[in-house]
């Protein structure tokens, strides 16, 4: 899959989860280098394979307005250790500040 492009490779990891009948599906930033278009269209897919086909998706991100868009719970890990989580709504500005800011 080295010779797709990120978008593609995102898109061929979901089906693949599909064909395969999987429980969960683990995404490592796939919005990282894509096009905002993209961006919004694996938001999509993403959304409609949690909600419609009933798949567990454990993503790691790090573009918050992505995260906060599909997630429906975070947890953020601090050196191994979690350092805060709940639902997604309660991931606030000051854990953001706290935790996540460089």
């Amino acid at each position: 899959m080295r010779t797709l492009s990120g978008g593609t490779r995102q898109k061929v990891s979901a089906t693949l989860a599909l064909l395969f009948n999987s429980d969960v599906l683990i995404l490592d930033e796939p919005t990282e280098g894509i096009q905002p278009n993209i961006v919004h269209e694996i938001g999509d897919i993403v959304l409609k394979l949690n909600k419609e086909e009933g798949l567990t998706v454990l993503l790691v991100e790090q573009k918050l307005p992505f995260a906060r868009r599909v997630a429906s719970e975070f947890c953020i890990l601090d050196k191994g250790r979690r350092v805060a989580s709940g639902a997604i709504d309660e991931l606030t500005d000051q854990f953001v500040r706290d935790h996540l800011s460089v």
